[in-house]
């Protein structure tokens, strides 16, 4: 149940200027927080993000909302830099991209849109179910962004102008129309890290396959397909026997901060521990040319036939070597990443979990885990369709702190709280060592978006990319002078 002092803060917080927008932070207020350049806040996904955001439970009743029209239904999450040349002058941006691909830099201080950039074919495609839920993610420059397409593209644009690169776009998937982006990109090395998996129904043929693309120049350095894994470069899905097995978490492709190993979770499809890798964890090498390990629950041929995809989720890092994989079955794992099936490597071995519970209500798992460390510990949120619950790390064995009867897409902790959005509509606000709910901010239904907070202002775009809709919004909350 919401705290009864959350309904007035809700109204509070619900003042819409769509026309006057309230400003970019208190007047003299020194920002605090700093870009957000992907989904999850950094490569290794923990969505823990800034220490400090200007934000905080004593000012969350000073927040005042703006709502932006997009053009598009942004069912991802935005990114957002600060003080960068953007349509000849200098300013803080989120960027997002819509579920038919259009990417847009919005100005953070005053709502305007700034660029809008639309992919050829556009028009091929729009108003069908053939779509995106990708997250952009920005170059180490700050003067790139890159974003994906309903055509099987990624893009590479100018953040200053919202032109394509030279050499770009590139083309990742050889059946876009059964092949979908829907991940969010991930940047590692020097590397673009995308993924494919399949439509809303699951239609065949299609594979779920990892591709690294060189960020600079565009080049396709290696393809890893989860099905037909002996071949090595972008296949047309019909020549493999195997269908599915899906790369389809919204993290998409993890990166391990001490190696560089890459981490991905498969959904529905074949397994021989050969070729064939659905419903697995899988590691990667850095620039995705060999699979180093594999954890496979030991009721694979179970998940495939239920339709349970483990790839639902993707693997949330802990540190310490252990990680924690969900399901569409309600399960979370706890994984030691020295030893991922037990025994190292790759290979026919099912099994080899440390730990195994259930998700805070028992319903399959379709966000992404936060990971917060704080005062020596490490905490682990989920939301699922009807809770959201924080663990804390004890060993090599999680225990739960607090679970709360709210639903909830990925949770992010920025500034010391916790923000977890409702696609009910209400985005709610917690304390995050003891569960106490601080406010619940008025906002748009949706799907899977999540918010990103930083330097006094909370993004968050609302809709459903599966309503097949051209318009949605993003809301933008800032603190008022």
């Amino acid at each position: 149940m919401r705290a009864r002092g959350a309904v007035l803060l809700a109204v509070l917080a619900s003042v819409v200027a769509a026309t006057a927008p309230p400003g970019g932070t208190a007047a003299g207020a020194t920002k605090l927080g700093g870009d957000w350049t992907r989904f999850g806040y950094d490569a290794a996904r923990s969505s823990s993000g800034p220490a400090q955001t200007g934000i905080t439970a004593s000012n969350l009743s000073r927040l005042r909302r703006q709502r932006v029209v997009l053009g598009g239904t942004a069912d991802s999450s935005p990114i957002y830099l600060r003080g960068v040349l953007v349509g000849g002058a200098t300013r803080d941006v989120f960027v997002v991209t819509t579920s038919y691909g259009k990417t847009i830099a919005i100005d953070a201080t005053t709502g305007s849109i700034v660029w809008r950039f639309t992919p050829s074919g556009y028009s091929k495609w729009v108003g069908t179910d053939q779509i995106t839920n990708s997250s952009p993610v920005a170059g180490p420059s700050r003067k790139f962004v890159y974003s994906a397409s309903p055509d099987g593209k990624l893009h590479k644009l100018s953040l200053a102008t919202g032109r394509e690169a030279s050499g770009w776009p590139v083309t990742i998937s050889l059946r876009p129309s059964r092949e979908k982006i829907g991940v969010s990109l991930n940047l590692s090395r020097g590397l673009v890290l995308a993924a494919t998996g399949g439509y809303y129904g699951d239609t065949p043929p299609y594979q779920g396959h990892v591709a690294a693309v060189a960020a600079a120049s565009g080049r396709i350095v290696n393809v890893w397909n989860s099905l037909c894994s002996d071949r090595r470069s972008l296949i047309q899905p019909s020549s493999c026997p195997e269908s599915d097995s899906a790369i389809w978490a919204r993290s998409g492709v993890v990166v391990e901060p001490s190696s560089g190993n890459l981490l991905v979770a498969t959904g529905n499809g074949k397994w021989d521990g050969e070729h064939d890798w659905g419903d697995s964890v899988l590691e990667l090498s850095p620039n995705a040319g060999k699979l180093l390990q594999n954890w496979t629950p030991r009721n694979q041929a179970e998940l495939d036939s239920g339709d349970g995809d483990l790839g639902s989720t993707a693997p949330a890092l802990l540190g310490s070597g252990l990680a924690v994989q969900g399901g569409k079955d309600g399960k979370l794992r706890l994984l030691d990443l020295t030893k991922l099936n037990g025994k190292g490597g790759a290979g026919p071995v099912t099994g080899g979990e440390l730990q195994t519970f259930s998700t805070p209500s028992g319903d399959g798992l379709f966000s992404a885990p936060a990971v917060w460390r704080s005062g020596g510990r490490t905490w682990l949120f989920v939301s699922d369709f009807s809770a959201t619950a924080a663990y804390v790390l004890n060993g090599r064995k999680l225990s739960e702190a607090w679970r709360v009867s709210s639903a909830g897409t990925s949770p992010v902790v920025a500034g010391g709280l916790l923000y977890v959005y409702d696609p009910g509509g209400h985005l709610d606000v917690y304390a995050p060592t003891t569960g106490k709910q601080l406010a619940s901010l008025d906002a748009g239904h949706g799907h899977w978006s999540s918010p990103i907070v930083t330097d006094g202002r909370i993004a968050l775009p609302v809709g459903n990319a599966n309503d097949h809709a051209t318009t949605g919004v993003l809301d933008i909350w800032r603190l008022a002078s």
